[in-house]
């Protein structure tokens, strides 16, 4: 995947991440029924927090030298992450680049992770499930949990897996001990991801 990068924001990337930043959530407003503000744009309190608060962080998914997408994480001092906002634009769609940015990602910052999504939007639902699965095989959880503060909206869920240092995509299932399934389920995981990279958004 030539020209692809993911990295940290720096302030001079602000501008750009709030133009990314209105897309996502004018993506994901059919799903909560979110109205822009009186000024056409959205609630960015996560955003804005990624630029002011040492706990949270915002990358910048680059494909040459246009960006293409944006993760919000925050919990970067706590024992758990969480990738609060994930985007790409939908150009790289069905293309491997979320996948590949969600990887990059979290690899950045090894250990247990969270990732929350609305119930009623599926394709969210089918990508989350599936490269998690390739981050971490079935060793992840899902659950529902209450909106903070919004008893009226229905629960989010809520996505749990852990990142080893230095593990690569399928590394799950490379080792016959500890629930692996040695060199044939390796290379059959890499070959589902392959084949189904397309299949479920990003």
């Amino acid at each position: 995947m030539s020209g692809f990068a993911v990295r940290r924001a720096e302030a001079t990337d602000r501008l750009v991440l709030e133009r990314l930043w209105l897309m996502f959530r004018h993506d994901i407003s059919e799903f909560g029924g979110q109205l822009p503000n009186p000024d056409g744009t959205f609630r960015s309190e996560r955003l804005q927090a990624a630029f002011s608060d040492p706990d949270w962080e915002a990358q910048v998914i680059m494909q040459d030298d246009r960006p293409v997408g944006l993760a919000v994480i925050r919990g970067l001092a706590s024992q758990v992450r969480v990738l609060s906002s994930f985007f790409v634009v939908r150009a790289v769609r069905r293309t491997g680049i979320g996948s590949r940015a969600v990887r990059d990602v979290v690899g950045q910052h090894p250990g247990r992770w969270e990732v929350p999504f609305q119930d009623n939007n599926l394709a969210a639902g089918r990508f989350w499930r599936r490269v998690v699965t390739e981050i971490a095989g079935d060793a992840w959880t899902e659950q529902h949990r209450p909106v903070p503060g919004q008893p009226a909206l229905p629960p989010d869920v809520w996505i749990s897996f852990e990142v080893a240092a230095g593990r690569e995509p399928c590394a799950w299932a490379w080792s016959d001990s500890g629930g692996g399934v040695g060199t044939e389920g390796y290379r059959s995981c890499l070959q589902f991801a392959q084949r189904h990279v397309g299949e479920f958004g990003e």
